[in-house]
């Protein structure tokens, strides 16, 4: 059993034996889990995804004479304002208010290009109302922000990561335009959103090396877990090497976004759905004891997601059955007796780099590991909303 403290000495010191997942992978095949543990002592795993309960905090200062704001555009996308007087939220997925109530056009830029920006350093507008009050007598504001013109900037993201998805068809006969993309009609094609055995949670199946405080890579910079995400599900129904036949856990995540890169966290947008944000997260785990390296030897053949038909309107939709991630990868799968081509929205470039940045920081002593303070919850049910119309 080796401790974090004791990993932490080796970091500092540059004499770590760290690895990515895929590296780590690579080592069991070849010399089997006993010997790949005595070898590694920190596994990085990262993933480059949409992942759309996201946002931002933001204190903009205080004006003179100061304002109480209630109602706030950056750059014609609102943000609520519901805090103090100057903090704001801007959800990755807020679209710019349209005029025009007959005008079903959905607009192409959201709250995650705003973000973006600022983090690229570019100058967004600011449109303020404020509630006058006697201590806040300013109506009104509009002026120009930086990154630098700003007080805090972080992301604070609900629900990151999640442990396993579903995959995406479209069994009706008119196109489809859904938070994974252009579905085509009568099986047209597949869509998916995890990149199966090199997607961090996936590779700790039951959340045990990592938890409330641990620290790891997000949007470029460091970041922190800092509780479960929303519709975190544990009891998901599992495969018998742990892993979940279907959305499982999640992570909420905070960051600071002025340290941030726009490399790895770029606004994105769905066609007649909307927006979302692509980010860059990464896990790095302790190799504490051999049951980790286990956990992180398991492959695309042994993880599945099942195929759910969007063309039914309903929470639960029926499944075509269950696919694993070594077939989705060959982009094609079997649906029926039809074969259909298969695309993925997560890009398993950018994840394999982002595994390998935060491999090198631990490599050149920039970044150590964090003891959690408290382990994620392991038995959250899911509660859905089943009323009557």
């Amino acid at each position: 059993m080796r401790t974090i403290n004791e990993i932490n000495e080796k970091i500092l010191q540059k004499k770590a034996r760290v690895c990515t997942i895929e590296e780590l992978k690579a080592k069991v095949k070849k010399i089997g889990i006993k010997k790949t543990y005595e070898k590694v002592d920190v596994i990085c795993a990262g993933t480059f995804e949409p992942m759309e309960s996201s946002g931002a905090i933001l204190n903009l200062g205080h004006t003179d004479p100061p304002m109480k704001i209630r109602h706030c555009w950056l750059d014609g996308v609102p943000a609520y304002a519901g805090f103090g007087a100057v903090d704001l939220y801007l959800g990755a997925t807020a679209l710019p208010d349209v005029n025009d109530a007959e005008n079903t056009v959905i607009p192409e830029k959201g709250g995650a290009h705003v973000i973006e920006s600022l983090i690229a350093g570019n100058s967004v507008s600011v449109k303020a109302i404020g509630q006058v009050t006697d201590c806040y007598p300013r109506a009104s504001f509009d002026a120009t922000i930086n990154i630098n013109s700003i007080n805090q900037f972080y992301l604070y993201n609900p629900r990151n990561l999640y442990q396993n998805f579903i995959v995406g068809v479209n069994g009706g006969d008119r196109i489809l335009y859904t938070y994974l993309g252009p579905l085509l009609p009568r099986l047209g094609n597949a869509v998916y959103s995890n990149i199966g055995a090199l997607s961090p949670l996936l590779n700790d199946p039951y959340l045990e090396a990592i938890g409330i405080g641990t620290k790891i890579f997000l949007g470029g910079a460091e970041g922190m877990i800092t509780w479960e995400g929303t519709q975190h599900f544990p009891l998901q129904k599992r495969s018998t090497n742990g892993t979940p036949i279907g959305p499982a856990s999640t992570l909420a995540l905070v960051g600071d976004a002025k340290k941030m890169d726009r490399k790895w966290v770029r606004g994105c947008y769905f066609k007649n759905y909307g927006a979302s944000l692509m980010l860059g997260v990464g896990i790095p785990f302790p190799v504490l004891n051999e049951k980790i390296v286990e956990n992180c030897a398991v492959e695309d053949k042994d993880i599945y997601a099942p195929v759910m038909d969007f063309s039914i309107p309903r929470r639960v939709r029926p499944s075509f059955g269950l696919v694993n991630y070594a077939q989705l990868k060959q982009g094609k799968i079997k649906i029926e007796g039809q074969i259909v081509k298969v695309a993925s929205v997560a890009s398993l470039y950018l994840s394999r780099q982002v595994a390998e940045t935060l491999k090198q920081w631990i490599l050149d002593g920039k970044f150590t590991l964090t003891e959690a303070v408290s382990p994620l919850p392991s038995s959250t049910t899911f509660i859905s909303q089943d009323g009557v119309n």
